[in-house]
């Protein structure tokens, strides 16, 4: 029985039934990452010291790369940092386009107080932290609202002359967002919070209301990034960890677009170096090919030199410390681990029954028939093997007289894969719809010899 809340083992094991990482609760069924804690934890602590980290993720599909995104961004909110995992794509969101990124980022920005929204929490708290200052100082008329806006803007500016000195438009909104704010003209408020987010398409007469020019584009993305990390430092936030998930999609686009990503991201690594984003980490992930390939990181000598690592024969002796880190394939070992721990993540009121019908041998049984199904891969497996346990579970737990070993059969389609999954497997268009009879596991040994 699992110590978590009952909402948080909900929440886990809906997310499995999908197919899908959980957004939170990772840690609690994470295996094979202790190795990475030591090293993880030491460069959160330099980030939230003021210094800018940079991390790259290497591995196959199936090695648990977003997983890895996940649990570092609940270890770091758990250390007082705020969060954002973007997915980079050939066009909602490729990397050479800040200003799509700086959006991206603020739209899935978590805290450990909040999981939605937590751009809007943090700018209100940040307007009554300075609102409680100027009126704490005695200075100003409390019942004065245009003195209070003046006064509260005015330390705004001064908390932001760094950022302003670089990207004035920043503080000018976030002024103009906080005396609309006061007089009650709300519209002119949200309008202007939304530009401060990246947000497209805001009218006119909102942001001529803080004479603001344009839209925001890459070159104001990073004055807008420092901006934020100055707002997360003062409410209270170490920083920001910022992950990047997929980047090998920029293998795909084309010659120039490639080009400039591949020199955004050398520019990234080298800003982070000089200081330019205090309290900002960024961690990509990314398959072995785009960091080895002849489309991705080789294209730019000056990144390859950056991200370059002696990798040791034996990945046991790899350092965590490295700025490219890479994860092995998932085992028949760590499989089996992981399905004992969502197995006791499960919540049911029947947990003698599940404990009796789903010993560890239907686990093993369970482990084998889904690596088998694709290919022998046992890398391929942990999506399809956990939402097939959960799914079992959700029999076991729902019908008394159920028998996995009796009445399971194991059924995989195609259509359920991604196209990750069928590649890496080297599977056709559609997968034989062969029952898995888990009477036996020995049987299953001999039958799928070899599969890992």
């Amino acid at each position: 029985m699992s110590t978590a809340s009952p909402l948080k083992r909900r929440e886990i094991i809906d997310a499995l039934r999908n197919g899908a990482v959980p957004r939170r609760g990772l840690e609690l069924f994470a295996v094979g990452l202790d190795r990475f804690e030591k090293a993880i934890d030491e460069e959160l602590d330099a980030a939230g010291a003021g210094r800018g980290k940079f991390k790259a993720v290497r591995g196959e599909y199936g090695t648990g790369k977003t997983f890895f995104a996940r649990w570092l961004e609940h270890r770091a909110r758990d250390r007082g940092f705020a969060t954002a995992l973007v997915q980079i794509s050939e066009t909602e969101t490729p990397l050479h386009r800040m200003e799509t990124i700086y959006r991206r980022a603020i739209e899935s920005l978590q805290t450990r107080e909040w999981g939605e929204g937590a751009f809007r929490s943090l700018i209100d708290k940040w307007f009554y932290q300075l609102e409680d200052e100027v009126l704490g100082s005695g200075a100003v008329d409390a019942n004065d609202a245009e003195a209070v806006a003046r006064a509260v803007g005015d330390l705004l500016e001064k908390r932001l002359a760094t950022v302003s000195a670089t990207q004035p438009q920043f503080a000018a909104a976030l002024r103009a967002a906080h005396t609309a704010r006061l007089t009650g003209d709300h519209a002119i408020a949200e309008g202007l919070v939304a530009w401060l987010m990246g947000q497209p398409n805001v009218g006119a007469e909102i942001k001529r209301a803080a004479k603001l020019k344009g839209e925001l584009d890459h070159f104001g993305a990073g004055g807008f990034f420092r901006g934020l990390l100055e707002v997360l430092r003062q409410t209270g936030r170490k920083g920001l960890v910022l992950v990047l998930d997929e980047v090998e999609t920029i293998q795909r686009v084309r010659a120039d677009s490639r080009e400039k990503s591949l020199n955004a991201l050398r520019q990234l690594i080298d800003d982070l170096a000089a200081g330019q984003y205090p309290g900002l980490y960024v961690l990509i992930t990314g398959t072995p090919g785009f960091f080895d390939g002849p489309q991705g990181v080789r294209r730019s000598p000056p990144l390859e030199q950056r991200l370059h690592v002696d990798f040791a024969k034996d990945p046991k002796f790899d350092s965590a410390r490295a700025i490219q880190i890479r994860l092995s394939p998932f085992s028949q070992e760590r499989l089996l681990e992981v399905g004992r721990r969502v197995r006791g993540l499960y919540p049911t009121d029947a947990e003698d029954r599940i404990a009796d019908k789903v010993g560890d041998e239907v686990l093993e049984a369970l482990a084998k028939g889904v690596a088998g199904k694709l290919g022998g891969k046992v890398g391929v497996a942990p999506r399809i093997f956990l939402k097939r346990l959960v799914g079992l579970l959700d029999q076991v737990d729902e019908h008394p007289d159920f028998d996995p070993k009796v009445h399971y059969e194991l059924v995989i389609d195609a259509a359920e894969l991604s196209l990750e999954e069928r590649a890496a497997a080297g599977l056709a268009a559609s997968v034989d719809d062969i029952p898995l009879d888990l009477s036996d596991p020995e049987d299953l040994t001999s039958e799928n010899e070899g599969l890992g």
